[in-house]
Parts: structure tokens; sequence; C-alpha cells
């Protein structure tokens, strides 16, 4: 974020322990966090909710828990899809394996449903 747009007081980091620090340390005390870091630190800080929503796995796949989640995408060209070996495995291997591939980014996997519309669409480019 930038500094100083949410509050007069706001600190931006990167640094995801120092955010945890930061707003376990102050009263009201506010940070933007993943959510498997969020999870980590359970009982230091606390998710808020949104509408009545926590923040879940299965909140943020079906996309109830917004605007603070948000889906990664990986983009690729039709073409080399299609004329590419190496940029079609690549592209198939990674939804093929994308449960892992979250598991080991700390990120929010794909549903089963999520990855079949992605291997049809991706069935279509040929």
């Amino acid at each position: 974020g930038e500094e100083g747009a949410l509050r007069a007081d706001y600190s931006a980091s990167e640094d995801d322990d120092a955010t945890v620090e930061g707003v376990a340390r102050e009263l009201g005390g506010i940070g933007f966090l993943g959510l498997s870091c969020v999870e980590e630190n359970e009982g230091d800080i606390v998710a808020a909710s949104i509408d009545g929503v926590a923040p879940t796995a299965r909140t943020v796949q079906d996309s109830s828990y917004t605007p603070l989640s948000r889906p990664l995408f990986i983009y690729v060209n039709k073409a080399s899809y299609a004329n590419k070996p190496q940029v079609r495995a690549f592209v198939d291997f990674s939804v093929e394996n994308s449960a892992e591939i979250a598991e080991r980014a700390l990120v929010v996997p794909l549903t089963d449903d999520q990855i079949d519309v992605a291997q049809d669409e991706l069935a279509s480019l040929g």
C-alpha cells in the first residue's frame, strides 16, 4: 500500500512478521496479510470479517470474502500454448498440480470445479 493512504499512522512493510508484530502490539492496529500468515499467528492477531463473512479457504474460494481476497492467474498466449510443447507442459503441470503448488506457496488452492474449468479452457486451446 501507499504509506499514509489508509491512516495517518500507517507504515507500509513487505515483512509479514513485522506487520504481525505491529498489529499485535498496537491497540487498534490494522494490517493486511495472507490467510496462511493470519492462521499461523492465531492468538496474536484476529482476522476481520466482512459483512459477517470470516476469511477461510472456502470463503476465499467461493469469492464471498471480498474485497480482501483475490485470485491469482496464469496467463498464456494461445499460440504459444498450442505450438510450444514446453509452454503447454508448464501450464498443464501447474493446473494438474495446483493443490500441491498452492500448499507450498501458502495460498488457497483451487476447488476441484475450478480445476475442471481451467482444464476445459486449456483443452479448447488445442
